[in-house]
């Protein structure tokens, strides 16, 4: 069993690994999202019970962050700017499924974070828009995309928006951590 489970996660390595340092923070920031995307809907549905079917529906989104690595490896720029396109649909998305008020907006923020980090200063100019995506959707979305699909109490947003931003912390921690080694190898 402990053969079998460090080949599988020997896999998993490689498959989230890049030769170019930012796109190996892309695909594993990516594969990060992959593992946690089904955990997520478990999550509001202990908040808000049945109310939160709609978080299902997020996981349309898993094969855009799945792909992030195989695109890395064949056209660096082409994967890193697919990580900050999926993490800014998926955001945006959410906001639709559940509402501004429940704090998923807040996944902008390590959305704006790789968009400035992923790129190089060589590949700044054809970044910027990918950097500027992040604030546009927000400045944006909430007049536009009318009433969310799930609904829930009122007290129930406290919590949602709790689990938000404890993921949105965790995820840009990440981006830290992993930004941190690769300068430290550098």
């Amino acid at each position: 069993m402990g053969k079998l489970f460090g080949r599988w996660l020997a896999a998993v390595q490689a498959y989230a690994s890049a030769d170019d340092p930012q796109s190996d923070i892309a695909a594993k920031v990516a594969l990060v999202i992959v593992s946690n995307q089904p955990f997520y809907p478990l999550y509001l549905h202990a908040i808000a019970g049945a109310a939160a079917w709609p978080a299902w529906l997020t996981l349309l989104t898993t094969p855009f962050f799945a792909a992030v690595p195989v695109l890395a490896r064949r056209n660096p720029f082409a994967g890193r700017a697919l990580m900050v396109l999926a993490g800014t649909a998926n955001t945006v998305f959410c906001v639709k499924l559940f509402g501004a008020q429940s704090g998923v907006e807040l996944f902008l923020i390590p959305c704006a974070l790789l968009g400035a980090m992923l790129f190089r200063p060589d590949e700044r100019i054809r970044s910027l828009p990918l950097l500027a995506l992040p604030f546009v959707c927000y400045l944006l979305i909430d007049s536009r995309l009318g009433e969310p699909v799930m609904r829930v109490a009122e007290a129930s947003y406290v919590s949602l928006v709790s689990i938000n931003a404890m993921s949105v912390a965790a995820l840009t921690a990440l981006i830290g951590l992993l930004a941190a080694a690769r300068m430290a190898t550098e």
